[in-house]
């Protein structure tokens, strides 16, 4: 098992982020490209977490709260609130633009993760599409409560639609539990610590850092830090190992550099349907980077 530690970045109007995934020595998990933790963040004052309209091509939004709301909206037409527990999954695929953003009357703390999951190739230019799922199953046994944010766990299956073979967990250990994880061998893990220090199978984490498991096990030990005393929240990604290589560049995923740029020209050009309702103007195009976009 390797631990990987995120690197900061800025998001919309600067609210800073931990970003897990993509990195240079982990790229995806199963088809997983995207993970960005933040907060959490006080939120009470100004305007709290602003990200303009912008584009995404060729891939999956989950949007997963631990605390706080947020207010999506798309070019679809969605208006959606999000709070803990909800999931809201955006399917791009050839194109679709959305807006977040911290609403009137929000709770003071906001807090959680932003995922993106690569569509494969043979769907990855599918009708754009938005659901909101307020409702998910949750299985509690070995002392935490498990919430199916995507896919199957014990039986019990998320009713979110995905395209690739994958698992998305909220997995809540109680304080002094050590809670086994069953998982598939032919699948690869990235599990993030939510809340503070803890541990995976036995190796210390904390937040800004991703666990990622190897394939070929059937077990994961999970467990609070500071001695148990407290409980413990990870969340849990996994899925068969993604083949395809992919070009990733701003907020859009592609096969190709000719992709990437006949999508940011597009936006550039106002060629999205617009986001209708977010008070600021969308973010504009940022220029092409000097060398060659390649797979990875």
């Amino acid at each position: 098992m390797d631990v990987i530690e995120a690197r900061k970045a800025a998001i919309g109007d600067g609210t800073e982020v931990r970003r897990l995934l993509p990195q240079r020595a982990l790229r995806t998990i199963g088809a997983w490209c995207f993970l960005d933790h933040y907060g959490p963040d006080d939120v009470s004052r100004g305007a709290g977490m602003q990200v303009p309209p912008h584009p995404h091509t060729g891939l999956q939004t989950v949007s997963w709260l631990f605390e706080g709301h947020v207010l999506h909206r798309d070019s679809l037409g969605s208006q959606q609130l999000i709070r803990p527990c909800e999931l809201n999954l955006m399917t791009s695929g050839r194109g679709i633009a959305h807006s977040e953003e911290s609403p009137r009357g929000r709770p003071p703390v906001l807090h959680g993760l932003q995922l993106w999951i690569a569509l494969p190739d043979s769907d990855r230019f599918t009708d754009p599409s938005f659901a909101h799922h307020a409702e998910l199953p949750a299985v509690r046994h070995q002392g935490a409560t498990v919430t199916v944010v995507i896919g199957e766990y014990q039986g019990e299956q998320s009713p979110a639609r995905t395209y690739s073979p994958l698992i998305g967990l909220e997995v809540a250990v109680d304080a002094g539990a050590t809670f086994i994880l069953p998982v598939r061998p032919d699948y690869e893990y990235g599990i993030v610590s939510v809340d503070g220090p803890a541990t995976v199978a036995g190796t210390p984490i904390e937040p800004g850092m991703l666990a990622h498991v190897p394939g070929g096990l059937s077990v994961v030990l999970l467990e609070p830090g500071a001695g148990g005393r407290q409980p413990a929240r990870f969340f849990v990604i996994g899925g068969e190992p993604f083949r395809e290589q992919l070009v990733m560049w701003w907020n859009l995923v592609a096969r190709t550099a000719e992709e990437i740029t006949q999508a940011r020209d597009d936006w550039a050009a106002g060629r999205f349907t617009p986001v209708r309702g977010y008070a600021g103007d969308p973010l504009p195009a940022p220029a092409l980077p000097a060398g060659r976009l390649r797979p990875r």
